[in-house]
């Protein structure tokens, strides 16, 4: 069991979101979800109270805690991606309900927000050639999705 386990707060969503969560990712699955045995104030027993998942090999819990919360951008998720394939794939996912924002971060429909990066993006901003890791930058803040042909053009001058 994992020692400290992110528990997200929804209002009434849990379930929709972890299972659409972990439609996006390999090794993301459903583990447990846990029907109320009391009414309480996000709903009555017998409805959906916690639903405990697996993202990409990280446990998660959502709680429909009811409307009282929301997400902010304060916290966001990173999800590293291989290929230009897999960052339009998530992209497209997660935008879907949701809204775009800046410098590859998004908005999902439940109003989490997550940050889809190309790893060929954090190699090139780690270059040592501080002027080329700049040009890099300087693309990357001026883009919504991040397109790696366009900051591989940028790195190179």
């Amino acid at each position: 069991m994992q020692k400290v386990v992110p528990c997200l707060w929804f209002d009434g969503d849990a379930e929709a979101a972890a299972q659409f969560y972990v439609s996006l990712l390999p090794d993301s699955r459903i583990d447990r979800v846990l029907k109320s045995l009391t009414d309480t104030p996000s709903g009555p027993a017998d409805t959906v109270l916690t639903v405990e998942f697996t993202l990409a090999g990280t446990q998660y819990m959502g709680l429909n805690g009811g409307p009282q919360f929301s997400f902010t951008e304060a916290v966001s998720f990173q999800i590293y991606c291989d290929d230009q394939a897999e960052v339009d794939r998530l992209w497209a996912a997660l935008a879907d309900g949701g809204s775009e924002i800046a410098c590859g971060w998004i908005k999902d429909r439940w109003g989490l927000t997550w940050q889809i990066v190309p790893t060929r993006l954090i190699e090139l901003l780690n270059d040592p050639d501080r002027q080329r890791a700049r040009r890099v930058q300087e693309a990357m803040m001026e883009m919504m999705k991040i397109d790696i042909a366009e900051i591989e053009r940028a790195a190179n001058g």
